[in-house]
């Protein structure tokens, strides 16, 4: 059965369950893993009285490069594995949006040990059982998705899976079921209000009180939560972060919104400079590099995310010895765009898009022009609006990135409505 992980009242003590954890995971992949038993071997031979920071230091980064290249050298599986493939019984892949798609296997213990990652999501979320949840997404090979939908089971609660439906017939689902909690991305939560407008369909039918996110920074966007929050009557917007790689790792503060916490008695939380790999200090913006530091059967070790966070030093107000992460992921490390000398992220246009209500979905389209990169916007508005809306929001935009953007207003139904992870920003040519 599923636990959640311990919580620590120090950092002392967190720091040595960290470093016993580190080691016990170490021991484990020497004798039969052979893409990390090497560098284990090589690690323990230079260092064997190492400590956290040492292993911070000198234990080599691991990228999703590496994993994918492993699996396609040595497939189906790739030879990150600590048991015998016999021992295996879940199959999990990555959706590829960012490259090929990587294998993930699990045994029943590493499983049990991420389902009791969800149940911290959960426990911070406010759902602690006797809750009916709609998972709103089809169950294709996703970690995410069977995480979250077991642990919800394990945790008490009557789960509600939306599979093979349409979005009505998933609003008509929760409204029949009577659910009382929504997981799905930021998007879709905003589609769903959606289609409820398209069908005069009355979602106050739906008794919801909380509305657990991933997949997308908008979760952590404040802009993205106020707009989902007024879709669903004031529900509650709860972020959450995962990777198929690392399993359910970050969670919301249940006493700050938008303040994301990593699991860090299960998962050791380093913040580099994307491009010198340095360690960055408390209040300066890097990349997520993980460990677990648990389930040995699928473990990375200084794992490279890609994902750009923004780490503080723990306040009273928290209520935890963790580090917050304010704003949650605030894009990826290989999302931003130079538009003529300006930087652009996903999310930072996010959050100026999602303050209109006007904007029923958008899309950004990037080309090249004179060696520069030109960038212009497809928009579809909700209903009947202002004739200058428009032009409203481009002023908008030229305010928070100081760049004229052009905006084109397209007919309703035009742009791709997403249930997954959204692909708004396109190259085209000119």
């Amino acid at each position: 059965m599923p636990t959640m992980p311990p919580l620590y009242s120090d950092r002392e003590s967190l720091q040595q369950a960290q470093l016993a954890g580190l080691r016990r995971l170490l021991e484990a992949l020497l004798p039969g893993n052979a893409f990390y038993g090497p560098r284990v071997q090589q690690f323990l031979l230079d260092y064997p009285d190492f400590d956290l920071d040492t292993f911070r230091r000198f234990f080599p980064f691991t990228t999703k490069r590496e994993l994918v290249a492993d699996q396609q050298n040595h497939p189906p599986y790739g030879r990150n594995l600590s048991e015998p493939l016999g021992h295996y019984t879940r199959y999990c892949q990555t959706s590829g949006t960012t490259g090929s798609p990587m294998r993930r296997l699990d045994t029943p213990q590493s499983w049990d040990w991420l389902l009791g990652h969800w149940l911290t999501v959960f426990d911070a979320a406010g759902v602690r059982g006797g809750e009916r949840i709609f998972f709103a997404f089809g169950f294709g090979p996703f970690l995410g998705f069977w995480t979250a939908f077991e642990a919800a089971q394990a945790g008490g609660n009557l789960c509600i899976p939306g599979g093979a439906l349409n979005s009505l017939g998933r609003l008509q689902a929760m409204a029949a079921n009577r659910a009382t909690v929504l997981c799905c991305t930021p998007t879709y939560a905003l589609r769903l209000g959606e289609v409820a407008r398209q069908n005069d369909f009355d979602l106050r039918t739906i008794p919801l009180k909380a509305v657990i996110v991933a997949g997308e920074p908008g979760g952590a966007i404040p802009a993205t939560r106020r707009a989902i929050a007024n879709v669903w009557q004031g529900a509650r917007v709860v972020d959450h972060y995962g990777m198929t790689e690392i399993g359910p790792a970050g969670y919301e503060n249940p006493h700050v919104a938008g303040l994301m916490h990593f699991i860090e008695s299960d998962y050791l939380v380093e913040v580099i400079d994307p491009v010198t790999c340095a360690p960055v200090p408390t209040g300066q913006r890097g990349e997520l590099v993980l460990t677990t530091l648990g389930g040995a059967a699928a473990p990375v070790l200084r794992y490279r995310t890609g994902d750009l966070v923004l780490p503080t030093a723990p306040e009273p107000a928290w209520q935890t010895i963790y580090t917050g992460f304010p704003g949650g992921i605030l894009g990826r490390a290989d999302d931003m765009v130079v538009v003529r000398g300006v930087n652009m992220y996903p999310a930072a246009v996010e959050a100026v898009m999602r303050r209109f209500e006007a904007v029923a979905e958008y899309r950004v389209l990037l080309s090249e022009q004179d060696a520069m990169t030109e960038m212009h916007l497809q928009v579809e508005a909700a209903g009947e609006v202002a004739a200058n809306w428009t032009t409203v929001l481009a002023d908008a935009l030229k305010a928070e990135f100081a760049l004229r953007i052009p905006i084109e207003r397209v007919p309703a139904g035009t742009l791709p409505r997403f249930e997954l992870k959204a692909k708004r920003w396109q190259r085209v040519a000119r």
